[in-house]
């Protein structure tokens, strides 16, 4: 294949402004056919705006982006994109089995409807009036709706928001089985845990642009892939940041956090400054790394905080 065939979405240099705020800062991204890819972000860092990028729904002030080789607003009436958003409203006196059929029919090839709703989980619902639903049960009729045209891509903004735990697990095992079958799914979501169990590659945006790309072991690791705490016991703690495979350095009290490259290093270094009393060695949690990637510059966090040195972006993800 060429690139533009094995690829399901290209971003090269994408800017979005709105007033003085880069929403959208430079971004370079490729996401390949058949991958299911997570974007990670505090609130405000871009998620929403990347993702109106790849829809089509307003163009981009700098750079380029594509859905399978042409621009996004072709490849939306192609019918090869379905879109799960936040802000969709449900239909008045529209049955979800009517409204499902509706948009079913606007595309060229789409998704028997009784397939979508068994999917979505909502085949018992298909009579009841969409404007008579619990949150919850909106949430899973949008999901049958981008699903209703049998897309290749599938765009999902937090999916999962308004679900119950029981409900999140339905929907993602009703995900994993649509990914099998080759599509791209491109999501964005609060939940790390999900991130982590449910895609390929994460994608970590802050004041948009891209700081991570990569699974989420990758992203431990990138942001040091290890913490080791001591008690202080009255130690000065300036001197534990220059220690072996030391990125970062955080006080909370009586004990000192170390986010280390290389433990087995640190902890050697710790041993022989005598300074190794209350040890404890922990692989860094997903939520680590991603306070890590994401702290604002100049921004000490808790008492102590050293924020790590920048990422260096894998070839795909990278920002300009």
């Amino acid at each position: 294949m060429t690139e533009n065939e094995d690829t399901a979405v290209s971003f090269t240099g994408a800017v979005r402004t709105y007033g003085s705020v880069r929403a959208v800062d430079g971004v370079d991204l490729r996401i390949g056919r058949g991958e299911t890819v997570a974007l990670l972000g505090r609130n405000g860092a871009g998620k929403s705006t990347t993702i109106g990028l790849l829809l089509g729904l307003y163009p981009p002030d700098a750079g380029r982006v594509e859905l399978f080789g042409t621009e996004p607003e072709r490849a939306v009436r192609a019918g090869r994109v379905g879109a799960m958003l936040q802000d969709a409203r449900p239909v008045p006196r529209v049955t979800v089995g009517e409204l499902v059929g509706f948009v079913a029919s606007r595309y060229p090839g789409p998704m028997p409807v009784p397939r979508a709703l068994e999917l979505a989980g909502i085949a018992a619902l298909a009579g009841r009036r969409v404007d008579r639903l619990s949150g919850g049960q909106v949430q899973r009729v949008r999901f049958a709706v981008a699903l209703a045209g049998d897309p290749s891509l599938l765009v999902l903004d937090e999916p999962t928001a308004a679900l119950d735990v029981e409900a999140r697990h339905v929907f993602w095992e009703a995900m994993r089985g649509y990914a099998r079958r080759g599509h791209t799914v491109v999501f964005s979501t609060h939940y790390l845990e999900e991130a982590d169990d449910f895609a390929d590659r994460i994608v970590v945006m802050d004041r948009g642009r891209i700081v991570a790309d990569g699974t989420g072991e990758e992203l431990r690791r990138a942001a040091g892939g290890s913490l080791v705490t001591v008690s202080l016991a009255g130690r000065d703690p300036d001197g534990l940041a220059l220690l072996p495979g030391v990125r970062s350095l955080e006080v909370h009290g009586d004990r000192a956090r170390l986010r280390t490259d290389d433990s087995d290093a640190t902890v050697v270094a710790l041993a022989e400054l005598g300074a190794i009393r209350g040890l404890e060695v922990a692989p860094a949690s997903l939520d680590d790394a991603f306070l890590a990637l994401t702290s604002p510059p100049g921004d000490d966090g808790p008492a102590g905080h050293r924020a790590p040195a920048p990422l260096d972006h894998s070839p795909t993800a990278k920002a300009s």
